[in-house]
């Protein structure tokens, strides 16, 4: 039995480290300098690994027949749980910069305020109304497998686009955390980008068809790159919340895409 390449193992305990609160193995992180160029290679299979419960409890308590709304709200509890909400804080913060707007010295000062304004607010409060109506849908109309598959589905492609927000702008400043963990590598983007597309075009397959699937995954795309353009026109590059706010914006469109057409 061949024996998995400890770089990939190192990879996969970095990323889920990076992205989460669970526990990793210290042997992982060994003389490791806290670079991300080469992990980021593994985000869809942190992903996969941060969603794994989650879709095991929309599984269980959709095979039990517990309520939709119900169980969407546990699911969503236990992911930002398991993240720390470190996407949903990108989010805000990204909101309230834009919201706010004016220069981009003046939006980049807004995202290092650690307090959260009236957009940032209420971009979480549609955010997680959306994603749990979708998910709700999701649990009414679709099997307990299904809906496993699709939270593992857009877990996975979600940390993929990330990685290519990431990869596509420089730094908007040097002394972020984006920045100091280093710039994503080409061939650690080219296997983020397989693998997430990959992953999120199976679990939406086995949960929908081709249809949804498809929508799904193109509007995710769409959502992604409109987000970069505006991140780039307004402020000249992405930031550590510009990167975690494009995961929420992935997610939610990917959920709703997919609840809209099954």
């Amino acid at each position: 039995m061949p024996t998995p390449d400890p770089a990939i193992l190192d990879d996969i305990a970095r990323a889920t480290g990076f992205l989460s609160r669970i526990p990793m193995p210290a042997r992982h992180f060994r003389n490791y300098d806290g670079s991300l160029s080469r992990a980021v290679r593994m985000f869809p299979v942190a992903g996969l690994l941060v969603a794994l419960a989650p879709a095991l409890l929309a599984f269980g308590l959709s095979g039990l027949g517990a309520p939709p709304t119900l169980t969407a709200l546990l699911v969503l509890g236990l992911l930002l749980v398991l993240t720390g909400a470190l996407h949903e804080d990108g989010l805000a913060d990204s909101a309230d910069a834009f919201g706010a707007g004016g220069a981009h010295e003046r939006m980049l000062a807004i995202m290092k305020d650690s307090r959260i304004g009236t957009y940032g607010a209420l971009a979480l409060i549609l955010t997680v109304a959306l994603r749990a109506a979708a998910l709700s849908a999701l649990v009414s109309e679709l099997s307990a497998w299904q809906v496993a598959f699709a939270i593992l589905a857009v877990a996975a492609a979600s940390r993929s686009a990330m990685v290519w927000h990431w990869s596509r702008l420089a730094p908007a400043r040097l002394d972020g955390v984006a920045a100091s963990v280093g710039r994503p590598a080409c061939d650690a983007v080219a296997m983020a980008l397989v693998l997430g597309a990959a992953i999120g075009l199976v679990g939406a397959l086995l949960a929908s068809g081709w249809v949804a699937a498809t929508v799904a995954l193109g509007s995710m795309v769409a959502a992604s790159w409109a987000w970069t353009h505006r991140c780039q026109s307004r402020l000249g590059g992405h930031t550590g919340d510009t990167i975690g706010a494009t995961q929420q914006i992935a997610e939610t469109t990917f959920l709703v895409a997919l609840a809209l057409l099954v």
